[in-house]
């Protein structure tokens, strides 16, 4: 699950953060804080080309817009996204039904439960994320980083490559880059049909391919990566890159 805080108080902004992680860390649960903010121009800047499945936004920025109007924004873009509003007002809450917003909680700072209410609020938006997901029955990839498992739906992966360093693979997807250790050819057993091994140090993702050069043997993937094609696949991805169009 992909999270994003939007909090103009440093200290404020640190706690949300050590808190999610601490919490993520016990359950074991396959979370990211994408992005701390401190302004919706960052968050809006970072929505443009990525996806995230759960905010935590302060109503009162210091800034032109407000949490509850980068929430409206937000809702415009994502209609399943989780938002969490974070409020050192409780009677700013009453706004967030004048700004028409479906949020999942609403946190008042200065509450004496006010960590309780952030965990309370990070389960239900992990419940809420897994939900969505089961329903579109997505497989997944996953793989471990450190100590911590990742799981990356297919849709999302563009390819995967041999990294330069031994033993180790590097996965490029919609929101970042990783390398952990594994083998193409083991992975590519368990991906389904539109994964194709294009060379022997590349995987890709079919459905992301934008356009296919058989002069200079390479493929480019509609995020600008360029991944090389053998001189045996490059027949069999011509006659399925023509098909696809």
């Amino acid at each position: 699950m992909r999270i994003v805080i939007c909090e103009d108080d440093i200290k404020q902004r640190r706690k949300l953060q050590n808190l999610i992680i601490q919490n993520s860390f016990t359950n074991d649960w396959d979370t990211e804080i994408v992005l701390c903010a401190e302004s919706p121009q960052q968050v809006l800047s970072y929505i443009e080309h990525k996806k995230v499945d759960c905010y935590f936004l302060d109503i009162e920025l210091n800034s032109a817009q407000n949490g509850l109007e980068l929430a409206q924004e937000i809702r415009n873009k994502d209609s399943l996204a989780n938002i969490i509003f974070v409020t050192t007002y409780a009677d700013r809450l009453k706004l967030t039904f004048t700004y028409k917003i479906a949020a999942l909680d609403y946190i008042v700072k200065d509450d004496k439960n006010f960590d309780q209410s952030v965990v309370s609020s990070l389960n239900a938006a992990y419940k809420s994320f897994k939900n969505i997901y089961e329903q579109k029955k997505e497989q997944y990839f996953s793989f471990k980083v450190g100590e911590f498992l990742r799981k990356i739906y297919f849709g999302d992966i563009y390819y995967f490559e041999t990294s330069t360093n031994a033993h180790k693979v590097i996965l490029k997807e919609e929101n970042g880059i990783y390398e952990f250790y594994g083998k193409l050819k083991e992975i590519e057993e368990n991906l389904d049909e539109r994964f194709f091994r294009c060379h022997r140090s590349y995987l890709i993702n079919k459905d992301k391919i934008e356009v296919f050069d058989a002069k200079s043997k390479q493929v480019k993937l509609n995020d600008g990566s360029l991944c090389e094609v053998s001189y045996k696949k490059k027949r069999l991805l011509q006659q399925l890159y023509l098909e696809a169009k």
